[in-house]
């Protein structure tokens, strides 16, 4: 007796086959992975998926933005500035629901990874549409910290960068590089420690306390020889 076929909403036929190519995507990027093998995989045609998606760059796009909106990166990272508290608890807050986010799907890491390598131009609209936002969140708290005399004057941008590029490296390093299989760090440790090193580089400098270079006595330094 035939066995009678799932029938799908077509909204629930465009969730399959996005679920299906973002795992196909993320383990073989945008070049490695096709539309009929997307197609094969979910069970449909080609012709049924160039019906949700224009084409495969357009299907491409709408499995990260289907990632970002699952994550909300943004909206979590003002949740946690909006609580309050300490410098040093709100960054190792902000660096423990990073990495504790990546730790559990690398798929979004992987995803951005292969757009910046292999097109550059949804790496592109990525930034633009997301990303920049991202670093802002926490610039405009760098910004509020420097206005308060808790950080020196530096680049708002460029601060926001450093902290979460510290954060997002060690995820990549121990998650997509296999570093946690030779050193696994306490998640805990990691964020307090790379929170105070970023502070410790952020602090006011103290003009009564700043000394100028000591010079080595002359009996201690070496002469070479020209020849």
């Amino acid at each position: 007796m035939a066995t009678s076929q799932t029938r799908y909403s077509s909204a629930d036929r465009r969730e399959q086959i996005l679920g299906v190519a973002t795992g196909l995507f993320a383990q073989q990027g945008f070049r490695g992975t096709t539309t009929k093998l997307i197609a094969d995989r979910a069970g449909v045609t080609e012709a049924l998926i160039f019906r949700h998606f224009p084409g495969k760059e357009e299907l491409y796009w709408a499995v990260i933005e289907r990632k970002i909106s699952c994550a909300a990166p943004g909206e979590r990272m003002r949740e946690i500035l909006e609580t309050g508290g300490d410098d040093l608890e709100t960054l190792s807050r902000i660096a423990s629901q990073v990495l504790e986010r990546r730790a559990k799907d690398q798929t979004l890491s992987r995803l951005l990874l292969f757009s910046a390598l292999e097109k550059h131009e949804l790496s592109q609209r990525f930034f633009q549409n997301y990303v920049a936002d991202y670093f802002e969140v926490l610039a405009r708290f760098v910004r509020k910290g420097i206005a308060t005399g808790r950080f020196r004057s530096v680049d708002p941008l460029l601060a926001a960068r450093s902290f979460l590029g510290m954060v997002i490296y060690h995820s990549w390093i121990q998650e997509l590089y296999g570093g946690k299989h030779f050193q696994d760090f306490d998640p805990q440790v990691v964020c307090r420690t790379v929170a105070s090193i970023w502070l410790q580089g952020m602090r006011p400098e103290n003009k009564n306390s700043a000394r100028r270079p000591r010079l080595l006595p002359r009996k201690h330094v070496k002469k070479h020889r020209v020849n």
